[in-house]
This record gives structure tokens, C-alpha cells and sequence, in this order.
């Protein structure tokens, strides 16, 4: 790829092994950018490649408009939005935010959708938001550290996440409905439940309590809730209490116990067990990593 057909807003890439165009190498076929969102209402460019956009950190409020569908919700870290080579799609934030975007070759969409014996007609990722699988986040994530230690991996390594990645859009793509025909729990009802998490990590949280939150009954906030948030109110939890945990780590002012009843958990072993699940560490690990990242980048 050459700086002329690299959209705008996109930073220039890290030259390394997979993406040093100048030293003949072919670019993989998935690429993955670090880029600041800016807050506002702006177009994004339009890209010859499948994009999807995983966000980094803390909540930030959003619309989406693609064609003639808008859709409103709360961007949270580790959701993912697509949005399809050729199209752009208008996004209005309500403060800035960063985004993890990986970048798919149609072509790759194509041959997989081929090799699982699926139309390649309908191979094109359709337009989404706010989804969030475990899966795509771990490709996420992988693709994140590859770039930032140059690629270790090598080629092989990368193509094989970029195939991984395909086939899982593909498989979702294939039993999921269209994003605009989900009802979702509205964005002002959603940041109330947020913030009464956040709140109230450390006590026993109950359905019945955030769908009162909410302002709706249990059955009909559990459905809202999962699709305005990728996930279920409980998983979401267990992820907001794990990142609370892991911050305190980081910051060592606090002992595992200390920690896992600050934030919810039964005892530390809850805790620790919950942490290797989610994240793939253990307490002592995290602990150690921090000791090694500069203190500007250990936050969410």
C-alpha cells in the first residue's frame, strides 16, 4: 500500500516485516491500525478493504448511519462495528475515542466463503455495530501485539488470523439479523446502567435491580441489554469487575483480597479465577506486566 491510497485519517503504519512496502515484502492480508476517533459528526473514508472497528477503552456514546439505517447506542471496549469495502458510513461521537481497525482483503472474504461452501456472492460482510465476540476479540488483541512487537509471528502467523477472522465473520454473518431490525435498550437507559455498575461494582448485583434501573422488566431488559451490548448483563459485569481488578493491580496500592472485595468478587481466588478467564492472566501476571509497561499506557 502506498500513502496515496491510505485513507485520511488512518495513521501511517509501523515499518516492519509484514507492512514495509519499500523493501518489496507484499502487506499482509489483514492489516491493523491504532487510530484515534475524533469526536464530532464526521464520514469515514472510504476504504478498499472490509473494515472493522474495535474499541478501545471507556465508554463513549455513538450514531451510526449507513444508507438509509441509523442506529444509536454506546460504544464499549472490545465491541466491533463492519464497515463494508467501498461503503462509508457517518459516525457522530460525543467525545473522542480509539479505535483498533482491522482491515480485511475481499478477495480472502471471497476464498473463504468458497472453501465453506457458502454464495461468494454474498462473501461482503453486512454493515453492523455494537457486536461483540469473544472470538473476533481475540484476533483482535493478537493482530494488536503482533504489530506492536513487529510481528514475531511472521507471515505465516498473521495469515492464519487473517483466515481465522474471515471464517468467523462469515459463520456470524450467516445466522445473525440485520443489525437494524434488533431492538436494542435506548442509549440515555443504557449509560443509567452503566454508571450504576460502576457504582456499585464491589455489592451483589442482581438482574431484577438493573432492569429496575433501566425502567424495564427483567425478560424484556435481558434482550435489550444483550443486544445493545454484545453480551449478557451478567458477563458484562464480570468484565467491568475484571478490568476494576486489573487496574488496582497495576497500581499496587492494594492486596488481592483488598481487591476482589472491593470489586465484587467472593474472595481472591474468585477473583484470579474469573481474570484467566477473561483476560488469559493470572493476578501475579498482570502484576509483573505492569512493572515493564510506562505509566501512560497501563489505563483502559
Amino acid at each position: 500500500m502506498t500513502d496515496s491510497d491510505r485513507p485520511p485519517c488512518y495513521p501511517r503504519p509501523t515499518t516492519g516485516a509484514l507492512s514495509d512496502a519499500s523493501a518489496g515484502v507484499r502487506l499482509p492480508r489483514l492489516d491493523v491500525l491504532t487510530s484515534p476517533v475524533p469526536s464530532g459528526r464526521f464520514d469515514s473514508p472510504i476504504d478498499h478493504r472490509h473494515v472493522l472497528c474495535l474499541h478501545l477503552g471507556r465508554p463513549v456514546p455513538v450514531s451510526y448511519r449507513t444508507g438509509h439505517g441509523e442506529r444509536t447506542g454506546t460504544r464499549l471496549h472490545g465491541q466491533f462495528c463492519v464497515v463494508p469495502a467501498g461503503s462509508s458510513t457517518r459516525w457522530t461521537l460525543s467525545k473522542p475515542a480509539m479505535s483498533l481497525l482491522l482491515r480485511l482483503a475481499p478477495e480472502l472474504m471471497r476464498e473463504t466463503a468458497d472453501a465453506m461452501r457458502l454464495d461468494s456472492c454474498n462473501s461482503d460482510p453486512a454493515p453492523a455495530i455494537h457486536v461483540r465476540d469473544p472470538q473476533i476479540e481475540r484476533i483482535g488483541w493478537m493482530m494488536q501485539a503482533e504489530s506492536r512487537d513487529d510481528y514475531p509471528g511472521g507471515r505465516l502467523f498473521a495469515d492464519g488470523l487473517a483466515s481465522a477472522l474471515a471464517a468467523r465473520i462469515l459463520a456470524l454473518q450467516s445466522r445473525a439479523p440485520p443489525f437494524s431490525l434488533r431492538r436494542v435498550l435506548p442509549r440515555q437507559r443504557l449509560l443509567r446502567v452503566i454508571e450504576y455498575i460502576e457504582t456499585y461494582i464491589d455489592e451483589d448485583l442482581s438482574l431484577a435491580e438493573l432492569a429496575t434501573v433501566a425502567g424495564y422488566s427483567v425478560s424484556h431488559f435481558k434482550s435489550l441489554f444483550r443486544n445493545a451490548t454484545g453480551t449478557s448483563a451478567h458477563a458484562f459485569v464480570m468484565e467491568r469487575r475484571v478490568e476494576r481488578a486489573r487496574l488496582h493491580l497495576v497500581d499496587g496500592d492494594m492486596s488481592a483480597t483488598e481487591i476482589a472485595l472491593a470489586t465484587g468478587f467472593a474472595h481472591s481466588s474468585h477473583m484470579a479465577r474469573c481474570m484467566r478467564r477473561i483476560l488469559g492472566m493470572a493476578p501475579a501476571q498482570i502484576e509483573a506486566s505492569s512493572r515493564v509497561i510506562p505509566p501512560g499506557d497501563r489505563g483502559s
